[in-house]
């Protein structure tokens, strides 16, 4: 057996990436999309479908670049998304972009549009999962997006305050990142690894998932952002892992078994008492986070960047074809 096999058997396991064929390879449940992976899976040969339709999709919504940029943008993201549930038996995440973050009407709209391509292209909406980053708006739009069916998947997560008001407003799921939490730490550690025991971004997903199934939420918890197998083996248990196709890799070239790591039962003898947040108090609770604070900050500039590069592309396909 692999360590991947044997992974397999406690927690679902989630893909990340916007790699078509390495998805189908690696046959995880799920998967996930972000702006940096669909930059990358477009300027492959064989994705170009893809890109062709997404601009047939932008030419006919006319009026200006700017709309048909957004246009090509969003239809990429479905069109990727729409291959990718060709070859999983589960759910993708498809991102709002950073710039809504902070824009709880924004994202509802664009939540809206995205579900509409896809139930256009005749996906079911309960294929999806809208990626949403874990602000005070983030969540609250989430929170109604919950109550129309529309189900999410609440990122850029790293503090206790973003995974209690996720829980209390009925999202679908959570991706706490360990691999970032893990990196702040090192660097105030002088860039010293941390053994895997004392792992904050570890010991973050523990203690998340151990509340959630104290207090019977049904928020699903999937542990993202990972930077070795370690981190990945010991979350062994936690709902679902999202993992890049490097490390699938690596634990599928891997022969071993490993032990289950969090159950629903050790969660029952956790220590935290239930809580409950408004706005003022989770963002009290979430500021006294200093790491928590920097990485949401920063993970949203990063996400902005990113969706920036996939914007600019975009930009320079609708000009060639409007000037072709």
């Amino acid at each position: 057996m692999t360590v991947l096999e044997s992974l397999k058997k406690y927690s679902i396991v989630v893909a990340d990436t916007g790699d078509i064929q390495a998805i189908a390879r690696l046959k995880p449940q799920d998967a996930t999309t972000n702006p940096s992976l669909l930059f990358s899976a477009a300027q492959r040969p064989e994705y170009q479908h893809l890109v062709r339709e997404a601009l047939e999709h932008a030419e006919k919504q006319g009026g200006n670049k700017k709309a048909e940029t957004e246009a090509f943008m969003d239809k990429l993201a479905v069109s990727f998304g729409s291959e990718i549930l060709k070859v999983i038996p589960g759910r993708v995440s498809t991102e709002v972009d950073a710039s809504l973050s902070f824009d709880t009407e924004a994202t509802l709209a664009k939540a809206h549009e995205l579900i509409r391509l896809y139930e256009e292209r005749g996906t079911s909406r309960e294929r999806i999962l809208i990626k949403i980053a874990s602000t005070w708006e983030g969540i609250k739009a989430a929170e109604k997006l919950e109550q129309e069916g529309i189900h999410c998947n609440l990122t850029l997560l790293f503090s206790f305050a973003q995974a209690v008001a996720c829980a209390e407003a009925k999202v679908t799921l959570i991706s706490p990142f360990v691999g970032r939490i893990y990196d702040y730490y090192k660097k105030e550690n002088g860039g010293k690894d941390i053994a895997i025991e004392q792992d904050p971004g570890v010991a973050s997903v523990t203690r998340i998932y151990n509340y959630f199934k104290k207090y019977d939420y049904k928020t699903v918890v999937m542990g993202a952002s990972f930077r070795k197998v370690e981190q990945i083996t010991h979350l062994a248990g936690c709902d679902l892992l999202t993992i890049s196709p490097d490390l699938l890799d690596e634990m599928q070239k891997t022969e071993g078994e490993i032990e289950r790591k969090l159950t629903a039962e050790g969660a029952k003898a956790s220590s935290d008492e239930k809580i409950h947040l408004d706005e003022k108090t989770f963002r009290w609770m979430h500021n006294e986070d200093a790491m928590a604070t920097d990485k949401l900050a920063e993970g949203i500039r990063k996400f902005y960047a990113d969706a920036r590069k996939l914007e600019k592309y975009a930009q320079s396909q609708v000009t060639e074809k409007v000037g072709a």
